[in-house]
């Protein structure tokens, strides 16, 4: 069931109340780091000499707490995962950036979050860092053009997370994670202790009880698990929004309507005819990408021109890189001989909340009947008798892709084609960052 929010807390550029929302979380945001004594350099740069460790133990704090809250949402079905927005992984740069960064901390004593912290305190160290931050930023900027093809290509990973990397559970990485984060604060109570001739006897007992909650809450998300492909897809609805037609002279009534997954299917409102399929390519608002989940042979016997081949077994491979790396306005058109493969093509796309997929209808095969009935490239191909399910219904003397008339029907000789339009484009969410940085 799904649960309207108030109107305070719904987050739109429209809403007024946006806008106090967001300046409450800066504040507070603001107001914890210089509590926490983010705001004074000397603090900050003592973790490097192993005398002052806060930083990693409120960081860390709230990188395994955010966590632990997070997947377990996901486990209990409260939170779809994929609908998170995961920053692209660029592992050399990151690396090159984040050794940059670790020098400019340890000589300035501040990261750029803290900065903006400190100088919001009138501190001139802060200032005089945040300034300096945006004059890197800007030096950046003029010159990224000359690296830009390493900066965005060298170990380029995309949506890449922990549990993809070590083939784990994603319970299991939680947990490790906790592990490695309780170790890591017993340690960096000892190396204070040592180095930083702390006295730990006068630190709060509490967060010996803070770690056993958060141990057992690690735990409860791996017996949790996370949901299946099958039972994200047997939740997920669709909005859709439906035009009524009333009277002559009255103005059409429009509605917008929920389905579950198979009622859009049943209606077959995600099946777009070829003439839309075609036309979508020329439509400005939106950016289709054919994706034909058939066999690598039929592909080369004849596709789409522009037609991406993920065959279906291999389909779930690519889905990082569909939550990623498209466009906002990207519509995604499976294809298969018929619509038996796309069909299943499109349950797993959409349960793993890829957005804006679509399935053509009737597959390749009622594009070839619907373009190639001018096609003189296709004079020589011929029907084949009693097709099985799924399987071309043409019989062709040599695989030549995409060079057939058909594949790139001209966009002058059927300007004036009608169909009934079945895309409602939904725009994904915004791309988001956070962290020290």
């Amino acid at each position: 069931m799904n649960f309207p929010l108030p109107e305070f807390i719904t987050v739109s550029a429209s809403n007024p109340w946006t806008y106090v929302v967001f300046g409450l979380i800066g504040f507070a945001f603001g107001f914890t780091l210089e509590m926490s004594g983010f705001g004074d350099s000397p603090k900050l740069a003592a973790q490097f000499y192993f005398k002052e460790l806060t930083v990693l133990k409120v960081m860390f704090t709230a990188i395994v707490t955010a966590m632990v809250l997070l997947f377990g949402a996901v486990g209990l079905g409260i939170l779809n995962f994929n609908q998170v927005w995961v920053n692209p992984t660029y592992l050399w740069s990151g690396i090159v950036g984040g050794l940059i960064m670790g020098v400019g901390f340890i000589i300035g004593g501040f990261c750029p979050t803290t900065s903006l912290a400190s100088a919001s305190t009138g501190k001139i160290d802060g200032m005089f860092f945040m300034l300096g931050g945006f004059f890197g930023a800007a030096l950046f900027a003029e010159t990224e053009p000359l690296f830009t093809h390493w900066y965005n290509n060298a170990g380029y990973y995309g949506r890449l997370t922990l549990d993809q990397v070590f083939g784990l559970p994603v319970g299991v990485v939680v947990l490790l994670v906790v592990l490695m984060a309780l170790f890591m604060f017993w340690g960096a109570e000892q190396l204070e202790r040592i180095i930083g001739k702390k006295d730990m006897s006068r630190e709060p007992k509490l967060r010996i009880a803070g770690a056993g909650v958060l141990f057992a809450l690690a735990l409860a998300v791996v017996f949790i698990g996370s949901p299946s492909l099958e039972e994200r897809y047997q939740k997920l609805t669709f909005t859709r929004t439906e035009t009524i037609p009333q009277l002559e002279g009255q103005p059409p009534i429009v509605n917008t309507v929920t389905y579950t997954a198979d009622e859009m299917l049943s209606n077959r409102f995600v099946f777009v005819s070829p003439a839309e399929a075609f036309k979508a390519k020329y439509n400005q608002a939106m950016n289709p990408v054919y994706l034909d989940v058939r066999s690598e042979a039929d592909y080369n016997i004849y596709h789409i021109e522009g037609a991406v081949n993920v065959p279906l077994e291999r389909l779930e491979e690519v889905i990082p890189v569909l939550l990623t790396e498209p466009p906002a306005n990207t519509v995604f058109i499976v294809m298969s001989n018929d619509e038996t493969a796309a069909v299943q093509a499109w349950k797993i796309l959409v349960a793993s909340s890829v957005p804006n997929v679509y399935i053509l209808e009737g597959g390749v095969n009622n594009w070839i009947a619907f373009f190639g009935k001018e096609d003189e490239t296709l004079k020589d191909v011929r029907r084949a008798p009693n097709p099985a399910p799924d399987q071309l219904a043409y019989i062709f003397p040599a695989a030549l892709g995409d060079r057939y008339e058909s594949c790139s029907p001209s966009p002058i000789k059927y300007e004036e084609l009608e169909f009934e339009a079945k895309i409602q484009l939904q725009l994904k969410r915004d791309k988001s960052g956070g962290g020290c940085g």
